[in-house]
């Protein structure tokens, strides 16, 4: 797993609003890690987390508070609504054989006939919610598209998981499809508009 090194001060005294705002003002991000013996409350500068939340890519986050390295998984983000600033972050700290939920990209592997064939891969979903423990994190998770065909599709069913994991979303949810581009088809919509002209001429005729 890819980790991301974040380097913070242990927040102590007033918690409140108040207080989150003096640490943006003075340039820096309030945080609270949560999920362990307790709840741990920090800041540390926007540029730390840079490489953790402007990525597709999941990522561990290794806090080091006050020389003591916590693993953990960024949960959520709060952005300023006019100037998109990181205005506050949550992260779950990971504990050995403890079970989490969490969502994992979702990645293609192998060449799809149905692409060969001129279609065109449609993906749906771009990320999985799976329940794991912190020892069979991945940074994605793959589903084999080399044996689908114009005009199907591949499920959640379809994805490949590691041991250890058990994937949330219902298993009939499509994730991609290939499409059957219009050159394919055929001239049916043609076909049917000029039939539509053909048959509204004579009631022209009629009404002339």
């Amino acid at each position: 797993m890819e980790t991301v090194a974040i380097n913070g001060t242990t927040r102590s005294g007033e918690m409140g609003k108040k207080a989150s705002k003096a640490l943006r003002k003075a340039g820096l991000v309030p945080c609270v890690i949560y999920g362990g013996d307790k709840t741990i409350h920090f800041s540390s500068e926007p540029k730390a987390f840079k490489h953790l939340i402007f990525t597709p890519d999941f990522k561990l986050a290794e806090i080091t508070l006050d020389g003591t390295p916590i693993k953990c998984i960024l949960k959520d983000a709060q952005y300023h609504p006019v100037t998109d600033e990181i205005v506050h972050m949550d992260f779950l700290q990971l504990v050995p054989d403890k079970v989490i939920k969490v969502n994992i990209p979702l990645g293609f592997k192998g060449v799809s006939p149905g692409v060969k064939a001129g279609g065109k891969l449609m993906p749906k979903l771009r990320t999985v919610k799976i329940k794991t423990t912190p020892e069979n994190l991945v940074n994605k998770l793959f589903v084999d598209i080399s044996e689908v065909k114009l005009g199907f599709s591949v499920r959640i069913k379809d994805v490949e998981l590691q041991d250890g994991m058990e994937i949330m979303n219902p298993m009939a949810t499509p994730v991609a499809s290939v499409e059957v581009p219009r050159a394919l088809r055929g001239g049916g919509e043609e076909e049917e508009e000029d039939g539509a002209v053909a048959a509204a001429a004579p009631e022209a005729e009629a009404e002339a």
